[in-house]
């Protein structure tokens, strides 16, 4: 299994970033995906994830309304679109691959990228 993250970087705050998350090593239609955070001197905090077919989804309450994630199965690839970014989602996004299915805890996770949200 391989995971990488791509996208972060730093924006004002109430702009936007999409960060993408490439899969390989594993039959990606087949698993529920989703991002976790960490920010600094924090523990880990689930963002969203996503079903394998990409009808359900759900999030955390801090990010619910702002965020959107989304999943390109032809190509292996899971987004999360943040809009209205806060100082306070400034962390490290981590891609994460389910165990099974959207109820299911994460197996997997890749190296991160970080998202900085600062004027």
């Amino acid at each position: 299994v391989h995971l990488v993250e791509s996208g972060g970087g730093l924006v004002q705050p109430g702009g936007s970033l999409r960060l993408s998350c490439a899969a390989s090593g594993f039959t990606f239609s087949i698993y529920a995906m989703g991002w976790v955070r960490q920010a600094p001197e924090k523990g880990l905090e689930w963002v969203s994830t996503i079903s394998n077919g990409g009808s359900n989804a759900i999030y955390a309450d801090s990010v619910k309304g702002r965020f959107t994630i989304s999943r390109d199965n032809a190509k292996n690839i899971v987004y999360l679109q943040m809009d209205s970014l806060k100082p306070e989602d400034t962390a490290v996004y981590y891609c994460a691959k389910a165990q099974y299915d959207i109820t299911t805890g994460y197996n997997y996770w890749g190296q991160g990228t970080q998202v900085t949200v600062s004027s």
